[in-house]
């Protein structure tokens, strides 16, 4: 894609180079160049701008030289550990860039939904913190440049879409995060967005054709209905508001359907991938894009990359509607729908933990039976190792503030970190960090303490958390780190046992290896008759916790302490 002043009115030629095509628009500013590159060396290409024979101008495009084996890079999965942050709210390692000229929020810490400065040195300044926590993949919410007038450090409207905001960094120092990462053996996923751009996208103010964005002429809101995408007694009104409404007004609605956006948005996917080295993307709003377009993205992503992962946001309540957005589903091929996704999150697992662990009336279907349940429906996905597990996100309500004492902390933590699929943690949560979603998405998403040279409290460091910080890290860090070699936990089959009395009994096990993890919900002691379980338990005689790294017994009954999980390693 070319852009200048009346620049259709010449023709390009590229000199050694085949030009399959040139799609010119309504839009006299832009030229659309297709180039067979095949067996082309890296290098700088000149494009020639003619009117008749003569050249009024020429500019250079680079092909760059890809990395060796850049095709077979191997995606997140169910060994790894998310560690989502955002980037504004994490650390700042750079205050020189709080504010830039060229952009108009500026840095305004005491206001919640302003700038506060956090950038990518300061993610970078980090790491080890991240890595010592047993987290091995960083996902930060977006980095490209949103130059919105406020709550721009959100980030998800974009202006564009190829510099990373300078408010954050350069898209070099992006680079040096993937580096540094991957110096660690660590991983890098890119929030990625293919629904909207930002009113500000400089494209967006000149756009390119006037079917570039959806318009109904002009504005129109989705209503956030994403079953109609699936309904088959949906009106066309309805699928198409759901699709083509915008998000927000601030964020104009693309056109996938026009081949030119879609072209644009695979290209630029693959740029990133191929320039920061990416292990991975989240897609933003998945199953609010024109389903056969994203399909069709999702599906130029993963055979340019077959081992790559791509985690799609599907926020829905209902897991026969989730299953449908997952690469292969026998649910979407009802409909002949395949949308190529890897993974997408398990929203529904999230609902259940925001109740089960303060239900004060157990009954036949509250409690832990919503645990035990969502996995019940596991038969609908076509991979339950590659969904996305969490309590929490940049979203959602912050599970210290719905559950403020560490035992309820612990218990979710002990579910997340061994049940099927690859979880995901939410920044500060390790360190006991609170937010009420009910004040604002500011609260939720506070400044990390010790991100800040004017901190009084630098949670980063052992020695300067507080014993409640410590207690809640220690405990996340080394139940991460076991987690890191325990295999049958990152692709061992499940076995869950009803919930009895509000103690939820399930086991992870292969050929190799079998862990009994045992949930007690109650705010008593409980003790649990083992013979119940001897279908799993009966080649073992013996195990070892791996929290307290008690030996327990196997041969007698098991005593539970109130709100407490044990994750036992059995031995024979």
């Amino acid at each position: 894609m070319v852009y200048g002043e009346e620049i259709a009115q010449y023709t390009p030629e590229v000199e050694n180079v085949v030009v399959t095509s040139i799609t010119k628009t309504e839009n006299p500013n832009y030229v659309f160049i297709t180039m067979d590159t095949k067996g082309l060396d890296p290098g700088i290409y000149n494009i020639d701008f003619k009117k008749g024979k003569r050249t009024v101008f020429s500019r250079a495009y680079e092909l760059k030289k890809r990395a060796p084996n850049s095709k077979l890079r191997k995606g997140f999965d169910a060994s790894d550990v998310i560690y989502l942050l955002m980037p504004d709210r994490f650390a700042n390692g750079n205050p020189n860039n709080d504010s830039h000229s060229e952009l108009t929020e500026k840095v305004n810490r005491d206001f919640e939904g302003g700038r506060h400065g956090g950038d990518i040195q300061g993610i970078i300044d980090h790491l080890d913190y991240v890595e010592a926590l047993g987290a091995t993949t960083i996902w930060s919410t977006p980095l490209c440049e949103d130059n919105d007038n406020q709550y721009s450090y959100h980030t998800y409207a974009q202006s564009d879409v190829y510099r990373i905001d300078p408010r954050y960094g350069t898209n070099e120092e992006y680079q040096m995060l993937s580096k540094e990462l991957h110096k660690r053996n660590m991983k890098l996923i890119m929030d990625y967005v293919t629904n909207h751009w930002g009113l500000e996208h400089w494209m967006i103010k000149d756009l390119p054709t006037y079917d570039w964005i959806h318009q109904f002429p002009g504005y129109a809101q989705t209503n956030y209905r994403m079953t109609t995408q699936m309904d088959p007694n949906a009106s066309q009104r309805d699928y198409k508001y759901c699709m083509d409404g915008w998000f927000v007004k601030t964020m104009p609605d693309l056109n996938q359907q026009n081949p030119l956006v879609l072209k644009y948005l695979i290209q630029n996917a693959i740029w990133w991938i191929e320039f920061a080295n990416l292990d991975g993307f989240r897609v933003d709003t998945y199953s609010y894009n024109d389903k056969d377009a994203i399909a069709l993205w999702t599906k130029a992503i993963m055979d340019e990359y077959p081992n790559f992962n791509i985690v799609g946001e599907v926020w829905m309540h209902d897991q026969a509607q989730m299953a449908y957005w997952q690469k292969d589903s026998k649910i979407g091929a009802i409909q002949n729908y395949n949308s190529y996704l890897p993974s997408v999150m398990d929203f529904t697992l999230h609902d259940a933990i925001g109740q089960v662990f303060k239900e004060e009336n157990p009954s036949w279907n509250k409690g832990m039976i919503q645990v035990y349940e969502n996995y019940v429906n596991d038969f609908l996905y076509p991979e339950v190792n590659n969904l996305l597990i969490f309590a929490e996100n940049h979203d959602t309500e912050r599970i210290n503030h719905i559950y403020p004492n560490i035992e309820d902390y612990k218990l979710i933590m002990s579910l997340i970190a061994t049940s099927r699929g690859i979880p995901q943690i939410y920044y500060g949560s390790e360190i006991g960090m609170q937010g009420d979603k009910g004040k604002g998405d500011g609260d939720i998403r506070r400044d990390f303490p010790g991100g800040w040279p004017s901190d009084q409290n630098n949670a980063f460091k052992a020695m300067e958390r507080t014993d409640k910080q410590n207690a809640y890290f220690d405990f996340t860090a080394k139940l991460l780190n076991w987690r890191k070699k325990a295999k049958v936990i990152h692709s061992g089959k499940t076995t869950q046992y009803l919930p009895d009395d509000e103690v939820y009994v399930y086991f992870r096990h292969n050929d190799q290896a079998s862990v009994m993890v045992v949930i007690n919900n109650n705010q008593s002691d409980k003790v649990l008759q083992l013979d119940r379980f001897k279908e799993n338990l009966y080649h073992f005689s013996k195990g070892m916790e791996v929290m307290t790294e008690m030996e327990i017994d196997l041969s007698t009954n098991l005593k539970m302490p109130a709100k407490t999980s044990y994750i036992i390693e059995l031995k024979k």
